[in-house]
């Protein structure tokens, strides 16, 4: 599908707009179909998307969030995702939202896997917004190079929900949402920053969906539009 870049002069511009974006395409699915469903990206660049995010005023009771990927890590550890969103969206009128984390404190992270995955497909798909993060190797959600389940998730034929990833440099075992669970969102958003990203972006789209980096292959093959926020 296309993509569309949107460019603004600083982080905090950015964080506002996409706040906007996303408010009311939540507000649009509470309208249209009772509810609405988001699924966030960790890291430290979504901080101020998230707290402005979260001072939006729409029916949050009536919001679901997951995460697209997460280490297996518990809540309590400082490099969870789960921790981050409690700590920054699920905050002022967000703390109204529902939450589906992708950690269980199970044995191996297959097993969180398969509670995750069945966790989500519940929440009812396609989501109304996933927002996807990237890193500086051309990584989203956990989709990294060399990662050992990389073609399971990115399969455009498997089913919907979430796999393991283990990946050199990734740091701990991840849990990711599948690409068929990511690749129709009614809004689908890659929110990066900084002008080394910027380039990594520019690079993946060179290269296409027959390059190595995951993000590449991910907006070739998405089925929605993909709307690009980006700030230096």
């Amino acid at each position: 599908m296309a993509h569309r870049l949107n460019t603004f002069t600083s982080g905090a511009e950015l964080a506002e707009q996409l706040a906007g974006r996303v408010a009311s395409a939540l507000a649009e699915g509470i309208a249209a179909r009772g509810m609405a469903s988001i699924a966030v990206s960790g890291g430290t660049t979504p901080k101020a998307f998230f707290r402005a995010l979260s001072a939006r005023d729409i029916d949050w009771s009536k919001v679901v969030i997951t995460l697209v990927d997460e280490r297996f890590v518990p809540p309590e550890n400082d490099r969870s995702n789960h921790a981050l969103v409690n700590a920054e969206l699920r905050q002022d009128k967000a703390a109204a939202a529902k939450f589906i984390p992708l950690y269980h404190a199970v044995y191996e992270a297959e097993d969180a896997a398969m509670v995750a995955t069945d966790d989500v497909r519940r929440i009812g798909l396609p989501f109304d917004v996933v927002v996807l993060g990237m890193g500086g190797d051309g990584h989203t959600a956990s989709f990294f190079p060399g990662g050992n389940n990389l073609e399971r998730a990115l399969d455009p034929k498997a089913p919907r929900g979430v796999t393991t990833m283990r990946a050199e440099g990734a740091g701990e075992e991840r849990l990711t949402l599948t690409f068929t669970a990511l690749r129709d969102a009614r809004l689908l958003v890659l929110h990066i920053e900084t002008e080394a990203k910027k380039a990594v972006l520019e690079t993946a789209l060179a290269q296409g969906a027959e390059g190595p980096l995951p993000i590449a292959r991910v907006i070739a093959a998405a089925t929605s539009d993909i709307e690009i926020f980006w700030a230096p």
